[in-house]
């Protein structure tokens, strides 16, 4: 169900295709496991219909509309861009976009065994997204920014997680993020929420980036976390040369935040029931390896 009450089933996906894109109507619909802000139906073999669900706006998906076929054509991994837009009707009173379909495994059902290679196309990935980002890019209240103003979130996350004896090594790598020096360069473009479900994978590697809801401008370190919270052990060092661009304290505020999305994926885990749908129980060893990994700084 979304939040208005509506089953959203393969016929309805069908209507609205016939209603506002016939054309693609005859397309075989496939339901997408997983999803969160919004539910994801394949669409033939090289399509997806994204239909808003928990977003209480469109604006995620109207950003994605206006800003992912502009970056699209600079990124060297695959992205789901968005070909058709499907408006509100009486049928179904939210956002809809059709968009390409990347091929591949989500990361949180599989997993990365050419570590090497997968550090070295993530930071190539990440090199040609972070380019400086125009005066009317969107901005985030809870991205983008110093660790110093994303406090409030750490300290929830961190009384909510069990951490044990983890805690207080926790505590020095976020408040080390916390005074490091703030990002001086011009605001670049951030993919926003770098984890192991909004990317996906193939042949052992990353094979291409999902879900850019929270596309924004910002400090690079919010994506440069994606170095522990994605990719195996041992390879965080080889990501920073590669991605070349990153000095100690971005680095530090890096390594921060990625202790935050790790007790965020952490949280999620051990309270599946807030996930959609059907809750998000396997993010918590996903999270808690991935904090191993931060607290080594591998």
């Amino acid at each position: 169900m979304t939040d208005t009450e509506i089953e959203v089933t393969p016929d309805l996906v069908r209507d609205l295709l016939r209603e506002q894109h016939p054309d693609l109507a005859g397309l075989v619909v496939r339901e997408v496991a997983g999803g969160w802000g919004n539910q994801m139906w394949r669409l033939g073999d090289e399509l997806a219909v994204r239909m808003q669900r928990r977003d209480p706006t469109p604006e995620p998906q109207l950003k994605e509309r206006r800003w992912l076929p502009v970056l699209a054509p600079h990124l060297p991994l695959p992205v789901p861009t968005p070909v058709r837009f499907g408006e509100p009707s009486e049928r179904f009173p939210k956002h809809w976009t059709v968009t390409t379909w990347v091929h591949g495994e989500p990361l949180d059902l599989g997993s990365i065994s050419r570590g090497a290679h997968a550090a070295d196309t993530l930071a190539d990935f990440l090199r040609a997204l972070h380019v400086s980002a125009p005066a009317e890019a969107p901005t985030a209240t809870d991205r983008g920014a110093h660790p110093r103003d994303c406090t409030g979130g750490f300290e929830d996350f961190r009384q909510a997680v069990a951490l044990d004896d983890l805690a207080a090594d926790v505590r020095a790598v976020w408040d080390d993020a916390v005074a490091a020096p703030a990002w001086d360069g011009p605001p670049v473009w951030l993919h926003g929420d770098l984890h192991p479900a909004n990317v996906v994978v193939s042949d052992g590697t990353l094979a291409g980036v999902v879900d850019f809801g929270d596309l924004c401008a910002g400090d690079p370190a919010w994506d440069l976390a994606a170095a522990w919270v994605l990719l195996p052990s041992g390879t965080a060092a080889r990501f920073f040369a590669a991605y070349a661009r990153a000095d100690e304290a971005t680095i530090r505020r890096a390594r921060g935040l990625a202790a935050m999305k790790c007790l965020f994926l952490m949280l999620m885990g051990q309270n599946g029931d807030r996930g959609l749908p059907g809750g998000k129980p396997h993010w918590g060893p996903a999270g808690r390896a991935a904090l191993d990994r931060v607290l080594r700084g591998v």
